[in-house]
C-alpha cells in the first residue's frame, strides 16, 4: 500500500519545468547546499544575538555592544569565544546522560526542518536544473511540523535531567505550552493546504504566484499562525519556560558553556526556519511580488539570485518582527497563555476551516477560476472576519483573565469614590476597599 501511495505524491510533486539532474550531480549538489545552509543559519545565529542587542538598545535609546570590534560587530565571535573557554560544569546531582544529550536535541530539529524550504528558483547547471532546496520532498509541509515538533523533548529533558525543581517547571511549562499551541499552529495551516491542493511547499509557492499571497487570501490563518510561531520559539511574550522572575533561568539553570549556549542557538536557529516557514506559507516564498519573470521558464542565474535576495529580505523582516515584539510587549501570566492557546487560538482556527472550505467550495461552484478574482474575493472575506475578530469579538474580556472582570460603569464609580475618600468627603479606604471585593 505504502508504494503505490508514496509514487502518486512523488508525481504530484513533480514539476515538469524542472529538469532534475543525474544522480552523481544531484548528490554532489545535495552536499554543498546542506553545507552552505548550515554555515549560513549558524552564521546568521550569531549576528541575530547582535542584532538583538542592538534593535533593543535602539529601542530602549541605548548604545548596545560598542567596544568589540567596528560598532561592535566582533560582540558574537567574542561571546563565542568566551563559551568555548568556559568550564563546562556537571553538578553532582544531575542525571549525565540525559543532562548532556537535551541541548543537542534541542538544536538538531530546529536547525534540520529547514532542509525542505525552498529559499530560491532553480538553478541552471550544465548538468541540469538543480532546485534550490535542500531536500526536494513531496511531503515537505509535514515534514516541518513533525520535525520541528522534537524540540520540545529537548527542553523537557533538560529540565528534568537537571534535577532541578525550577528546571523542571521550566520544562513542564514548556512541554504544556509547545502542546496547546502545535495544535493551533497546524489548524491554521489546514486552510492552505485546501488551497493550494498539495502538501508540497513548491506546489504552494506556485499557487500563491496565481491566486496571490496567502496573507491575504488567508488572513485569519496568517494571523493565528504567527502568533502560534512565537509560542513555538519561547519567545517574549510566550517565554514562560524560562521566566527569569519566577524559575531563574528555567530549563538551561543547571547548564554553562556551549551546552548553556546551545538552548540559545536552537532558539534562534528555530526563530529562522519559522520566519521561512511564514514567508513560504504566506508571503509567496522566492517569489517576487508583482512580476511573473521569475515564475516562467527558462530559469537562469539571474532568476536565481534575484529570488533568493527576495526570500532573504521577506526572512529577516520577519526576524526583525521576532526581535521587535520582544522588546516592546510584557510576558503573558501562565493561565493568560493556556486561556489564548486553548480557548481562542484553538476555536478560531477550527472554524475558519470551516469557513474557507465553504467559500472554496462555493466559489469552484460558481466557476470563478483560480486567479487573481479569486484571489480578491477570499481577501474581501478576510477582512470581513478581521473586523468582526478584533472589533466585535474582543473587546477587553475576550482572552480571560487578561482583563478586570468589574464592568466599566463599575470602574468608573469606584475611581470617583476614591478621589473623594481622597478629597475627604468620603467614608475611609477601608470601607471602599469592602466595597471593591464585594
Amino acid at each position: 500500500m505504502t508504494t503505490p501511495l508514496a509514487a502518486l505524491a512523488l508525481l504530484q510533486s513533480y514539476d515538469p519545468q524542472v529538469e532534475h539532474p543525474g544522480n552523481g550531480t544531484f548528490f554532489v549538489a545535495t552536499v554543498v547546499k546542506m553545507l552552505v545552509v548550515f554555515a549560513v543559519t549558524l552564521g546568521l545565529v550569531s549576528l541575530l544575538t547582535l542584532a538583538e542587542r542592538k534593535i533593543s538598545a535602539w529601542i530602549q535609546d541605548r548604545h548596545g555592544p560598542n567596544r568589540v570590534g567596528p560598532g561592535g560587530l566582533l560582540q558574537p565571535v567574542a561571546d563565542g569565544l568566551k563559551n568555548f573557554m568556559k568550564e563546562r560544569v556537571s553538578p553532582g546531582f544531575v542525571y549525565a546522560p540525559i543532562f548532556w544529550l537535551a541541548p543537542a536535541l534541542a538544536f538538531v530539529p530546529a536547525l534540520v526542518s529547514f532542509a525542505v524550504i525552498p529559499f530560491a528558483a532553480p538553478l541552471p547547471t550544465p548538468w541540469g536544473l538543480i532546485p534550490m532546496v535542500v531536500a526536494d520532498v513531496p511531503i515537505g509541509f509535514l515534514y516541518i511540523l513533525s520535525i520541528s515538533s522534537l524540540g520540545v523533548y529537548g527542553i523537557t529533558l533538560a529540565g528534568w535531567a537537571s534535577n532541578n525543581k525550577y528546571s523542571l517547571l521550566g520544562g513542564l511549562r514548556s512541554s504544556a505550552q509547545m502542546v496547546s499551541y502545535e495544535i493551533a499552529m497546524g489548524m491554521s495551516t489546514i486552510p492552505i493546504l485546501l488551497l493550494a491542493g498539495n502538501v508540497s511547499l513548491g506546489a504552494i509557492i506556485r499557487q500563491q504566484a496565481v491566486t496571490g499571497w496567502n496573507v491575504f487570501a488567508l488572513s485569519v490563518a496568517f494571523f493565528v499562525f504567527m502568533v502560534a510561531a512565537f509560542a513555538e520559539t519561547n519567545r517574549l511574550p510566550f517565554d514562560l519556560p524560562e521566566a527569569e522572575s519566577e524559575l531563574i533561568a528555567g530549563y538551561h539553570t543547571e547548564y554553562s558553556g556551549m551546552a548553556f549556549a546551545m538552548f540559545f542557538i536552537s532558539e534562534y536557529s528555530a526563530m529562522i526556519t519559522q520566519s521561512a516557514l511564514m514567508v513560504t506559507l504566506f508571503f509567496g516564498g522566492w517569489d517576487i511580488p508583482f512580476t511573473s519573470w521569475d515564475n516562467e521558464a527558462p530559469y537562469s542565474v539571474l532568476k536565481s539570485l534575484a529570488t533568493l535576495a527576495s526570500f532573504g529580505a521577506k526572512t529577516l523582516f520577519f526576524l526583525f518582527t521576532f526581535i521587535w515584539i520582544r522588546w516592546t510587549l510584557p510576558r503573558f501570566r501562565y493561565d493568560q497563555l493556556m486561556s489564548l492557546g486553548w480557548k481562542v487560538m484553538l476555536p478560531v482556527a477550527l472554524a475558519y476551516i470551516v469557513i474557507v472550505a465553504t467559500a472554496i467550495l462555493a466559489l469552484d461552484a460558481a466557476g470563478v477560476a483560480r486567479g487573481p478574482l479569486y484571489g480578491g474575493i477570499l481577501f474581501a472575506m478576510n477582512l470581513v472576519l478581521l473586523v468582526i475578530l478584533f472589533v466585535w469579538l474582543d473587546r477587553g474580556r475576550l482572552i480571560s483573565p487578561a482583563s478586570g472582570r468589574a464592568r466599566a460603569a463599575e470602574v468608573a464609580r469606584l475611581r470617583a469614590r476614591a478621589f473623594e475618600v481622597r478629597q475627604g468627603r468620603r467614608a475611609p479606604v477601608a470601607e471602599l476597599a469592602g466595597e471593591a471585593a464585594d
